[in-house]
């Protein structure tokens, strides 16, 4: 198995920022975190530096300000982090997942939906 960098929540929220608006400054994504959580700007600044060193994040140092981008697809280490969670607590089955997240009754009429069109494409032969 490939190894996956499993971000921190700290960690994990600023890509999540990077994901949404793309490659950007520490002074920008400081901001947004602002919104959710009180941290001072060193702290984002800190930890974007060592994220950068872990190989969670990308520099781009051609300019005056720096500019950070997420090294991995989104979709890449969620699908790590979903993974672990499936294996860890619904003892890796997706099934017992997707069953928990129904009977929580919190999918819209259009997740159903989509939901029915995902299993409607699994079911039709290759």
């Amino acid at each position: 198995m490939e190894n996956t960098i499993e971000p921190s929540k700290a960690e994990l929220d600023i890509l999540t920022v990077i994901w949404k608006h793309g490659p950007n400054t520490v002074r920008f994504v400081h901001n947004q975190l602002q919104q959710i959580k009180e941290v001072n700007y060193t702290t984002t600044l800190k930890q974007m530096q060592l994220m950068t060193e872990k190989g969670m994040l990308k520099r781009d140092e051609s300019s005056m300000t720096h500019i950070y981008s997420a090294a991995e697809e989104p979709s890449k280490t969620k699908g790590h982090l979903l993974d672990k969670f499936v294996n860890h607590i619904y003892e890796g089955s997706a099934g017992n997942l997707v069953m928990q997240l129904l009977d929580n009754k919190k999918a819209s009429s259009e997740d159903l939906k989509l939901i029915r069109d995902i299993l409607d494409k699994l079911d039709q032969p290759q």
